[in-house]
């Protein structure tokens, strides 16, 4: 019985485990395969408890490192993902692509999460494919602050749009009051998101950096490093811009079906809404964006999908210039 295994044995089925793990928004089903070639499956809810509660089923199985498999699909992958890599866990995150064309490749007709997870466990055993490093804990930590103060902004907004519909005095006060206080906490978070920036020599390298692009105030550039900041984690600037969302997605089948390229939007909603502004900013008022919008133009493009494009260069400037550690150069950009 598993129980009753040496330790020795329980060591090398640690070595050897293969873990792939199908993730969605609210749940992960997960695929252990052992070494002897038996699976044992498991669903848990995409949550810390969850995890938690994953950690502890692979103990029980006697597995207390493995390598751990999943696809780089939307954004709720990345929580779960640090998780295992801080508990000593060799994580990947693979296209979903490969996956899929790995599964024909199989011959897997069936398509659901718990095959899914399979076919990620087969693909991890077959191809070994690279580990995925994540982001340092000030990385996360500046994103965990953003973040807040996004949704501190949000509900300011909410606030201030129910002070122009106040129907009673008492009311209003009520909400002045609420928008004062968020007020006092965006400001104490922004004051600490500087400072951590400050406190950390590359970051603080960073963001000069990025201080360098027209458009990029201090909001957008600590969203940036929030997200992309510190060791950079992707090889190529596209993964970069997919990793936001702002990657083309084309809908063509057959010689009847032609859709219109739209951006993805499978990436993170928080980057998009973070370079809106910015990319308004450098169409109108900067040499470079304007040049860039009027080639678009030119060619027939809506404003829509030249704000979209804008944004998506913007990504792939201010990458660019972290991995180069080049500021800003209007006369490249303009060209």
């Amino acid at each position: 019985m598993e129980q009753e295994m040496s330790a020795p044995m329980a060591s090398e089925q640690a070595r050897q485990a293969i873990v792939g793990i199908d993730v969605a928004k609210a749940k992960v089903d997960v695929a252990l395969k052992l070494p002897a070639g038996k699976w044992k499956t498991k669903v848990v809810a995409n949550s810390p408890a969850g995890f938690i509660e994953l950690r502890s089923w692979l103990a029980k199985h006697c597995v207390q490192c493995a390598h751990v498999c999943m696809e780089a699909t939307g954004v709720y992958w990345e929580r779960l993902a640090e998780d295992l890599a801080d508990h000593g866990f060799a994580v990947s995150v693979v296209n979903a692509l490969q996956i899929k064309k790995f599964a024909g490749a199989l011959g897997v007709r069936t398509k659901t999460d718990a095959v899914d997870a399979k076919v990620i466990a087969e693909f991890c055993a077959t191809t070994a494919p690279r580990l995925w490093v994540p982001a340092s804990r000030s990385v996360r930590r500046l994103r965990a602050l953003v973040g807040r103060r996004e949704a501190l902004v949000d509900l300011r907004t909410q606030e201030t749009n129910r002070l122009e519909v106040a129907a009673t005095e008492e009311v209003r006060r009520s909400i002045e009051a609420v928008i004062s206080h968020l007020d006092k906490q965006i400001e104490e978070i922004a004051r600490q998101v500087s400072r951590d920036v400050d406190d950390d020599p590359t970051l603080r390298e960073q963001r000069e950096l990025l201080a360098s692009i027209p458009g990029f105030g201090d909001r957008t550039a600590a969203m940036f490093l929030a997200h992309y900041g510190g060791a950079l984690r992707f090889a190529k600037t596209r993964q970069a811009v997919a990793y936001a969302g702002l990657d083309t997605r084309r809908h063509d089948s057959g010689s009847s079906v032609h859709g219109k390229p739209r951006i993805s939007k499978m990436g993170h909603s928080e980057i998009r809404r973070a370079l809106y502004m910015p990319a308004v900013t450098a169409m109108s008022r900067t040499p470079w964006g304007k040049a860039f919008a009027a080639r678009l133009l030119a060619a027939g493009k809506p404003k829509k999908l030249i704000l979209g494009a804008l944004m998506r260069k913007m990504v792939a400037i201010a990458y660019g210039i972290l991995k180069s550690a080049t500021p800003f150069n209007p006369a490249i950009h303009a060209a």
